[in-house]
């Protein structure tokens, strides 16, 4: 991401329109907008700039959002964290606190995730339009950077049913930076922005020179936050007290309990888990210590760490190399998670930024610059995993690499793999691995063309991905001219987005086998189609290949195919460059005798 900080300053001229920026969180929301020049938050009539993410929902249809909502829970089904049901497919979710009814599309107490987002997003833009007074239409919103595009599609969704054009979904680590460049105007600096919040963990390092900074990588693990150090704690609790919580109902309760706690142990050593008229006693109290969360917490911080390790890799800079260390997001008020953080970067972590109000300022930010109420920011994020296509042989052929910003486009031509092919699939991937199985499907289409000879067809393939992060890929056939577009909005890739990071780990764990195989696969591809043209060879050049020639061909021919056998790359790729050079000489002779032959006819005629 490559963007210069506003000044501060209103731009000349009427402001003609308000774009709002909006931080749609797993457990808390907020909604901000510039004015007069400055990002500030909008309270609601309660004073409140930040409310929880929760929905609770009538028998005879009537909403109530936040503080309100959460009022009823315990007492009545109330939807949290739907932020974990974004954009996901039967299947892919466990452990929701409320049942899913999982037919046509997950639903929750009957509704979308979409829907209930909405109905968050509604009060946030109700709260905007009677705070500034007038009626907004328009919103930046903050997703967590490794969202796929089912995901980023849902937020979008979700902001169109509540009556808001979405101008831009914008990485949430990227809208942190923002609040955090916007204070440091001027100055040189690296920093790696820590986002621990509710439901997802983002780690971006980016670089600052006089107001104009870029983010060099980005990690992060959309699965892993507060609410999974809730049920740590609540799974705890059970095995300790041996009281269960099977009804929904009750583990709502108990889950508001242990998050509760969770909270309290940040500020003290010991805490009381309180649970009346629960379990066959009539009720549960269990001592938690902070040693006993710092233990559960433990294993998510080392995968936060993990993320940490990787994303300075791939930024090529050493812990040394940072200026500073940011922490947003709730979550990261747990001590644990700043210790862990102190110690891995070897430096304390700044606290600068409001945990929960950052991301929603820097979304705030952006939507001043799109609205014009700040002096124009060139804004460009990237992307968390490298996209390409499957091509002959199953390899994966990338066109945009991980880490390229966007919005950004990049294309290949491609030619028929068999003589009289009449259509060609189009198998869009995502992911680090060498060979297209072992990458992520995000969609697939065919493109049609004429029948020709094998290399003749040609289809240029071009992805774009635009400023939201979402992918279109067009196909065209040279010959007509005529284009096939897929927008690849509503494919959810078929694993947990936990495991976005375990395919990186996986890249690099299995790097040298991969390697190893694409280099058979594309010999064995090149051999497939030399050991023909061999035989062809022979055949013809009777008179102009010796015995000691034909001979060598032979045995260069004969070394290829046992390398074949053995499914050995080195000796293969070796193999196939010998034979190539020892049939140069006979295949130079045979396009002599064509044009000599060629010659002859013409005179003749």
């Amino acid at each position: 991401m490559r963007l210069g900080i506003p000044v501060g300053a209103r731009q000349s001229g009427a402001v003609e329109e308000v774009i709002v920026g909006i931080d749609l969180g797993t457990t808390h929301s907020a909604v901000g907008v510039v004015d007069s020049g400055f990002p500030i938050l909008l309270a609601n009539e309660d004073g409140r700039r930040v409310i929880p993410s929760a929905v609770w929902f009538g028998a005879s249809g009537e909403v109530e959002v936040g503080e309100k909502a959460l009022r009823r829970r315990g007492v009545t089904p109330v939807v949290t964290s739907v932020k974990r049901l974004m954009g996901r497919r039967s299947g892919e979710v466990d452990d929701f606190p409320l049942p899913l009814d999982e037919g046509d599309g997950l639903r929750v107490l009957g509704r979308t995730p979409e829907e209930v987002s909405a109905e968050i997003l509604k009060e946030l833009k109700r709260v905007a339009s009677w705070r500034l007074d007038r009626e907004v239409h328009k919103a930046v919103i903050t997703v967590p950077a490794y969202f796929n595009d089912a995901q980023r599609s849902a937020t979008k969704k979700a902001g169109e049913l509540a009556g808001l054009e979405v101008v831009r979904i914008l990485n949430e680590p990227t809208a942190a930076a923002l609040a955090y460049g916007l204070e440091r105007l001027g100055e040189s600096s690296r920093a790696a922005v820590y986002d621990l919040g509710g439901g997802t963990f983002d780690l971006s390092v980016l670089e600052m020179r006089d107001g104009v900074f870029e983010v060099l990588s980005t990690c992060g693990d959309t699965r892993l936050g507060g609410d999974d150090l809730d049920r740590a704690l609540l799974d705890w609790v059970v095995g300790k007290s041996g009281a269960e919580f099977s009804d929904p109902m009750m583990r709502e309760r108990a889950l508001t309990e242990a998050e509760r706690v969770k909270r309290q142990l940040s500020d003290r050593e010991v805490e009381s888990f309180r649970l009346p008229f629960a379990g066959e006693a009539g009720g549960v109290e269990c001592e938690v210590t902070r040693g006993d969360l710092e233990r559960l917490a433990k294993p998510l911080i080392e995968r936060s760490i993990a993320c940490c390790r990787r994303a300075l890799a791939d930024a090529d800079l050493r812990k040394e190399d940072l200026d500073a260390v940011v922490l947003v997001g709730g979550s990261t008020r747990i001590p644990a998670v700043r210790a862990a953080v102190a110690e891995f970067f070897g430096r304390e972590p700044d606290l600068s930024q409001h945990p929960d109000e950052a991301i929603a300022l820097g979304a705030a930010i952006q939507a001043g610059v799109l609205s014009g109420a700040m002096r124009k920011v060139v804004l460009l994020d990237v992307t968390p995993l490298s996209l390409g296509i499957e091509t002959f042989g199953g390899l994966m052929n990338v066109l945009i690499p991980r880490n390229s910003t966007i919005p950004t486009k990049a294309g290949e031509m491609f030619t028929n793999a068999v003589a009289g092919q009449r259509s060609m699939s189009i198998r869009v991937l995502q992911g680090e691995r060498e060979m297209a199985r072992d990458n992520w499907k995000l969609g697939d289409f065919a493109v049609e063309f004429e029948p020709a000879e094998k290399g003749r067809a040609r289809v240029g393939v071009q992805f774009s991905i635009d400023e939201n992060g979402i992918l279109q890929v067009l196909a065209r056939d040279t010959a007509t001219g005529k284009d096939v577009v897929v927008e690849i909005r509503d494919a959810a890739v078929d694993v947990e987005d936990e495991k976005v990071e375990a395919m990186v780990s996986e890249s690099i764990e299995h790097a040298f086998d991969d390697m190893a195989e694409r280099v058979f696969t594309e010999a064995r591809l090149k051999a497939e189609e030399l050991l023909p043209a061999v035989a062809s060879v022979l055949d013809q050049g009777a008179g102009l290949v010796d015995e000691t020639e034909a001979a060598s061909i032979r045995a260069a021919e004969a070394e290829v195919r046992a390398a074949i056998e053995e499914q050995d790359a080195n000796r293969l790729k070796a193999a196939v460059e010998v034979l190539d050079k020892a049939t140069e000489g006979v295949a130079a002779k045979l396009v002599e005798r064509a044009m000599e032959e060629a010659l002859a006819r013409r005179m003749e005629e």
